[in-house]
């Protein structure tokens, strides 16, 4: 059974910092590529920032320069280091894992709440 667990969400003033965690079991996880996305209530889950199996990163605009998101393929665990949050960065924070070859196997986890105080 595949499950990933996020853990790290909390309130913050702005300008502040966070470091947000997944726990990634029943994957092979170094061959998966890990996503950090984030989601306002009515609005659609938008991807923050990944990193594939390689290694390689990726970011939202809005968040270059502040986020980075690493991988530790020995814990099976993906972090997301958030720099000068705004209140706009306020969201539910999703992790996900991706592998296509194939089929594409798609796993989420069941979120935590990122809330920046202006």
């Amino acid at each position: 059974q595949v499950q990933l667990v996020e853990s790290g969400g909390g309130l913050v003033q702005a300008g502040g910092s966070l470091r947000l965690s997944c726990a990634a079991s029943g994957i092979l996880f170094r061959i998966y590529d890990m996503g950090w996305y984030r989601q306002v209530p009515g609005t659609q889950r938008e991807p923050v920032a990944t990193i594939i199996s390689g290694g390689n990163t990726n970011y939202t605009d809005s968040v270059k320069g502040r986020f980075t998101v690493s991988r530790d393929n020995s814990k099976n665990m993906v972090y997301l280091q958030m720099n000068s949050l705004k209140p706009e960065d306020t969201a539910v924070y999703y992790c996900n894992a991706r592998r296509l070859v194939n089929i594409l196997n798609n796993y989420w986890g069941q979120g935590t709440q990122v809330t920046v105080s202006s």
